[in-house]
């Protein structure tokens, strides 16, 4: 109970893109620095979830970060989980131009199914250690990202370049966003969004 008290608000972050950009390692190596070779690894089955404590200017945030699956079978499911998230990071591979070409798929859903209107959102170019199978440049995802108003930011899953500062940046502008989070309650200035998890994946949001 203490505990729980401490924490000044938590946040759910979304992650979308297509299936094997990386969606999952990024995720890996943010909330516990390790990275499984994709030969040890399946795709994302519905929606998976880890949960993160962050701290900013002293004051501790839970981060519950929501991995989706790119799959198109399974894009029914994953727009209930848009509702309800302060964040979004649209991830794409930047040795697979398909991958950043479908962002604007991704980007229309989220402007479909969101319901905040200022969400964060962040275009996350992943697997820059791949370089030399490099499709899409760097100018491309920061013109891409500058176009639709998001934050950019390229990393490798795999080498855990960018991955921190990529989650940190997004949080950091949540934080700077009070709209998103901080809503008035007859007890305390703040409460924390609701992050109830649904007993099953498939049955609902956290929002």
């Amino acid at each position: 109970m203490e505990a729980a008290q401490e924490i000044t608000s938590t946040f759910k972050i979304l992650m979308v893109g297509d299936s094997n950009v990386g969606k999952s390692s990024i995720l890996l190596r943010f909330t516990d620095d390790q990275f499984l070779p994709p030969e040890e690894t399946s795709a994302t089955i519905g929606v998976d979830f880890k949960v993160k404590m962050y701290d900013v200017d002293g004051k501790k945030y839970k981060l519950t970060i929501w991995d989706t699956a790119g799959q198109e079978r399974f894009r029914t499911l994953t727009s209930s989980y848009y509702r309800g998230a302060q964040g979004v990071i649209l991830v794409y591979d930047v040795s697979s131009r398909e991958t950043f070409e479908h962002l604007s798929n991704w980007m229309e859903e989220l402007n479909t199914y969101c319901s905040n209107n200022d969400v964060v959102k962040m275009v996350v170019g992943n697997k820059i250690d791949k370089e030399a199978e490099r499709q899409v440049t760097r100018k491309e995802g920061a013109e891409y990202a500058r176009k639709h108003q998001t934050l950019f930011l390229e990393c490798s899953a795999k080498t855990k370049i960018g991955v921190q500062q990529a989650v940190e940046e997004l949080v950091n502008k949540i934080v700077d966003t009070p709209s998103l989070w901080r809503k008035s309650s007859p007890n305390k200035g703040t409460v924390t969004v609701n992050d109830s998890v649904p007993s099953g994946l498939g049955s609902g949001c956290a929002c």
